[in-house]
């Protein structure tokens, strides 16, 4: 079945309870709301690979890229945790892993933190109507977050329809159990909308943010790729052909050779020697690139709608990514390092004018290096809407910097790894990653951004390393585990 437009459309109705076409608001009248929108936009597994960061040379995301130049794009921006799970935990709560045990992908939110109030939650309790559609937290909707969800919340399964893969492996072989079953790529000759999975997503909010609406609305917009696995419409393919393809500008093959036994065995993997036997590392990479072209395109969707819409004067939009990715940097494939190739990560905030927290807006195509983490979503949205921000929320509030994008900021921002204890810290200029045995790295960022030359042993450095050592926290909460049941 070819999803169109207007079927997405009637889903998108049919499953959002505002009454739409029964309020004054439908006809086009511009809310009232005192309380500015929030467009919360979430992009998985998406490093630095974006025009406006230059990751990648080739990376095309147009529609990314004029967000950040309409807002503050923050070039210096870190996930709390280098995992789905984790890092969408931390951003949700508010609470830092080393705080809340909450350090691994396997580990269940709901068991851990039964009775945490979820930030679209906490925006309901003050007057917003939260919904959204697509992957915020990890693979479950978390019902009672939500006043309504795309797919339905009820079904706490956050992915709209796609078309069938069909028989898998497409490309990469299966070398054990060990591997990841979505670890693969594939071309689909079809149309977007027959492709379905994100086009959806972005279709619904699209659609919702085309009409206004009698309160403050709290609208999530989770975009899928590029995540794995990296099956796109074949278009997005077609515009890196393989013979062009450049490898990552971050790899050196001896970069390991001057890393601690820690960071050694972080380092290689057998994903990327895997791949490297098949010769699939340039189509691994154009595939990834594609599945950002493909994100960018329903990007665009959602972002055209805004902008035509009755809303765009009274939203603020911050868009986000849960962590970055090795595509070789390192030896590593995959995330879960501390390194700055899967720790930093695309942040955009674009707040108008009017808003309670912020009256003067924030000035287009801002650029601020200050070191920040993905924690400080919580408290910074909550007060950009005149909210106190709940005791739980502990990160560090960006206003200032959204004022100033060159203010002082004495602040560190922290990426907390799958083992309590093991933290990269990242400054200004500086980067440090301390593993739980003691090991340390250090890398001049101003210098050396792809962290090729570790500076841990450097005797001048040891004022600079001792100020990181002495911002390691000093407790780290154990990994939680479910309470056990009565």
């Amino acid at each position: 079945m070819i999803l169109t437009r207007d079927f997405v459309l009637s889903l998108s109705l049919a499953g959002f309870a505002f009454s739409l076409l029964s309020t004054p608001f439908a006809s086009g009248q511009t809310s009232k709301a005192e309380k500015p929108n929030i467009l919360f936009i979430a992009v998985d597994d998406l490093n630095d690979w974006v025009g406006c960061l230059g990751g990648h040379p080739q990376a095309s995301t147009p529609n990314l890229d004029r967000l950040a130049k309409s807002g503050v794009l923050f070039t210096n921006a870190h996930c709390v945790a280098p995992a789905c799970n984790p890092s969408r935990t931390a951003i949700f709560t508010g609470i830092s892993p080393k705080d809340s045990g909450f350090y691994r992908n396997e580990q269940n939110m709901r068991a851990v933190l039964p009775d945490v109030q979820l930030m679209p939650d906490y925006f309901r309790t003050n007057g917003y109507r939260a919904s959204g559609s697509g992957k915020m937290l990890h693979y479950f909707i978390d019902a009672q977050s939500w006043d309504e969800y795309f797919p339905a919340k009820e079904t706490e399964n956050p992915f709209p329809k796609h078309i069938p893969w069909g028989k898998r492996p497409k490309s990469l072989p299966r070398a054990g159990q060990w591997q990841y079953s979505e670890t693969d790529w594939h071309p689909f000759d079809v149309s977007d909308e027959e492709f379905g999975g994100d086009y959806l997503t972005a279709n619904y909010v699209a659609n919702v943010l085309s009409v206004a609406h009698p309160q403050p609305f709290f609208l999530a917009c989770g975009l899928y790729r590029p995540h794995e696995p990296w099956f796109n419409p074949k278009k997005y393919f077609d515009q890196f052909p393989i013979e062009t393809v450049q490898l990552p500008p971050g790899y050196l093959p001896n970069d390991l050779d001057d890393l601690p036994d820690a960071g050694k065995r972080r380092g290689p993997n057998r994903y990327f020697d895997h791949i490297r036997k098949q010769g699939q590392w340039r189509e691994g990479i154009r595939a990834y690139l594609a599945s950002i072209a493909f994100m960018d395109a329903n990007l665009g969707t959602v972002l055209d709608a805004l902008d035509a819409g009755p809303n765009r004067g009274n939203t603020i939009v911050c868009l986000w990514s849960d962590h970055g990715w090795h595509l070789g940097e390192k030896q590593h494939w995959q995330k879960f390092t501390a390194w700055r190739t899967c720790t930093r990560v695309p942040l955009i905030l674009r707040v108008p004018p009017g808003t309670t927290g912020l009256p003067q807006g924030t000035v287009a195509g801002s650029r601020c290096g200050q070191p920040v983490d993905l924690l400080s979503l919580f408290p910074t949205l909550t007060r950009l809407c005149g909210l106190t921000s709940p005791p739980q929320a502990t990160g560090k509030n960006l206003i200032p910097l959204l004022q100033d994008a060159n203010a002082d900021w004495s602040h560190f921002a922290f990426t907390y790894m799958g083992e309590p204890g093991t933290v990269a810290i990242s400054g200004k200029n500086w980067r440090y990653i301390r593993y739980a045995n003691g090991d340390e790295e250090l890398y001049d960022i101003s210098k050396d951004p792809y962290e090729w030359n570790n500076l841990a042993e450097v005797k001048l450095n040891q004022s600079i390393i001792t100020r990181f050592r002495n911002a390691v926290p000093r407790r780290f909460q154990p990994l939680a585990k479910p309470p056990a049941s009565k």
